[in-house]
Formats: structure tokens, sequence, C-alpha cells
């Protein structure tokens, strides 16, 4: 099912071991640094699809293409013949397809922010990231750092030095970036004089 972001929610998480059967569906032999260099030059290419198809949340369609095939690679390993890329476009092409089907309504732009606001915000977020353990604010800030490939290649090293795969480490940054949001909304609605 749809959520309202237009993305699935999926009731189980992406396992290291169905990360793993996936990468080992990418290169047959075994080879973890060509099946990841594959991993990461299809998911680039979802990206791009998805963004080139007008998805707002191209990134979000992506990962989510990404999860349900690796869900079904230990299934599907064993009978696919061809390239593995043209599965997951085939997925894609689905995960588009109920995206727009369910596409939420346009946002309606909210109201400029008063002045001052913004250095509210920021003081919230100071506040919220110090309620954080030092391991999660390191990972959050981290996370972030560079842009284009060397974004990419950041990820990758602390994905590594935390000993987990990049999905994990996208699903672990997705909820700290949630708990964070709603610590600052809360912030920020107590700061709102009543």
């Amino acid at each position: 099912m749809l959520t309202s972001g237009g993305i699935e929610e999926n009731e189980l998480a992406l396992t290291q071991e169905e990360f793993d059967a996936l990468l080992a569906w990418l290169d047959p032999d075994r080879d973890r640094d060509r099946a990841a260099h594959r991993y990461e030059e299809i998911r680039r290419r979802l990206i791009k699809i998805f963004v080139c198809r007008g998805c707002p949340i191209a990134e979000e369609l992506t990962d989510e293409t990404i999860d349900r095939v690796a869900h079904k690679a230990p299934e599907i390993a064993k009978t696919y013949v061809g390239d593995p890329a043209l599965y997951f476009y085939g997925v894609a092409n689905k995960i588009h397809l109920e995206y727009v089907r369910k596409k939420p309504a346009p946002a309606v732009v909210p109201a400029p922010d008063p002045p001052g606001e913004d250095d509210r915000e920021y003081e919230c977020l100071d506040s919220c990231m110090k309620q954080l353990k030092p391991e999660d604010q390191r990972v959050v800030l981290q996370y972030y750092e560079g842009e284009g490939q060397a974004k990419i290649n950041h990820r990758k090293e602390l994905a590594d030095s935390l000993g987990v795969g990049l999905n994990t480490l996208r699903i672990r940054v997705y909820r700290l970036r949630a708990g964070l949001q709603q610590c600052v909304e809360l912030c920020m609605q107590q700061a709102v004089p009543q």
C-alpha cells in the first residue's frame, strides 16, 4: 500500500542477508566490489529514470524498487536469465505506475515564516541533535557530507565503518531524521505564543 508520500511502507526492513543475496545475484562470481559497483550503477540509473519522469521523491522510489527486488532476489536469481538490471527497471516501472495512480494532492504552499522563525528552528534543531546519542549525532552529520560522487563514496565509507550495508545505513538515517523532525516540530509548537 502506498503512503501519502507515494512510497510503499514495508512491514519488514531489508535484512543484511537479503542485501547480500542481491549483491550475489548482481555478480555471480562473488566479487563483492564489482557487485557493489553494479548496485550503485543501477541505483543511479533508477534515480535518473524517476527524475526524468518528474517524480519529486525519486530517491525514495528508488529505495522502494531496490527493497522489493532484494526481497525477491533469492527466489528469482535461481531461474532469472539475462541482465538483472532489466528486472530492476521493470519493478521501477510498476512502482512508478503505483506512484502516479496514488499520487498525493499537491501540497499547499505554506505562508512564509515570520522573521526570526529560522533562528528558532535552528535552535530547536541544535537542541534536538543534542538529545541524540553521540554516535547517532555523528552518523546524521556525516551522512549528509559532500556532494555528488564524493557524497556516495563517503556514505559507503560510513557504512563500512559502522559494519552495516548501505541500505541499513539509509534506514537508520531515515529513522533518525524522522525523530529529529518530530522533535523540531514539537519544539517549534512550544515556542509559538498561545
